[in-house]
């Protein structure tokens, strides 16, 4: 499969700007996301993996530079057409747990029903495929607050897999999930990826999983300073990118088993 880039940054610089003044999370972002791969964004807590998201996709303001959508500025969407190139699941929790699965996964068409939102019969036969696609079309007619967490999320990635976006981000999509659900998680993402061509972003903590099932990796330094470090898992173990990247005073990366281990003191 051809890979084409579906979101590219140039002197990208994110961050906040409040009472205080500006605050730069991190500058001179040059970046590219390709369709047909699963990209994992990996740093610590607080090193911006949500601003980044939320600032791609056109959420939060960005403090410089210029982010492109399939090629055209993103200043230059309209917020209908946005969404029907990019689609966004955030980790923040909604008020959604009274309304149904099927309700849910429905309100990803909106951007393309018009005005009145009436839901055609083609809608329908997307919005069931994007539950088919997710395991989850037999929990259509349960309500949200009845599902479990990895249930839950499934629910969240078929409302924008009903939108039809070729551009999907998502922050910590398997944050608090058990083991099986986060595999799931991600084998479905990789699917829709690989066979579908989507160009897929996720931000996790889960190195282990992104290492096993993503394409490409990108790695945020809490740093600045520093410089975002992208790569395939393969290239970023053998340039010693995770070593250094994981490297602390309790855990390292170590090449040969791909974990994080404790580091062993001497005595």
């Amino acid at each position: 499969m051809k890979r084409a880039i579906a979101i590219s940054t140039h002197q990208l610089s994110i961050g906040y700007t409040g009472r205080g003044g500006r605050r730069v999370i991190h500058p001179d972002l040059d970046l590219q996301l390709l369709t047909g791969e699963v990209t994992a964004l990996l740093g610590s807590n607080g090193a911006g993996k949500s601003t980044l998201l939320k600032t791609l996709c056109g959420l939060l303001p960005s403090l410089h530079g210029d982010i492109f959508i399939e090629g055209k500025p993103l200043a230059g969407f309209r917020s209908g057409e946005l969404a029907t190139r990019v689609g966004v699941v955030l980790t923040e929790r909604t008020q959604t747990g009274g309304i149904s699965v099927y309700d849910l996964v429905s309100l990803g068409r909106y951007p393309h029903t018009g005005f009145f939102g009436t839901l055609r019969e083609e809608d329908h036969a997307i919005i069931q495929q994007a539950l088919i696609t997710v395991g989850i079309a037999d929990k259509a007619q349960r309500f949200i607050s009845e599902l479990s967490d990895g249930e839950r999320q499934k629910a969240f990635i078929a409302k924008v897999l009903a939108q039809e976006c070729p551009i999907i981000l998502l922050d910590e999509p398997t944050a608090f999930l058990d083991v099986t659900s986060r595999m799931e998680t991600m084998i479905t993402l990789r699917r829709l990826a690989h066979r579908e061509g989507k160009a897929i972003l996720l931000s996790t903590h889960d190195l282990d999983t992104a290492l096993q099932l993503a394409d490409k990796l990108w790695l945020q330094p809490a740093n600045p300073a520093e410089n975002m470090i992208c790569g395939t898992p393969d290239q970023l173990v053998a340039n010693g990118a995770l070593t250094r990247f994981f490297g602390s005073k309790t855990l390292r990366f170590d090449p040969e088993t791909r974990r994080l281990v404790p580091v062993t003191r001497k005595k």
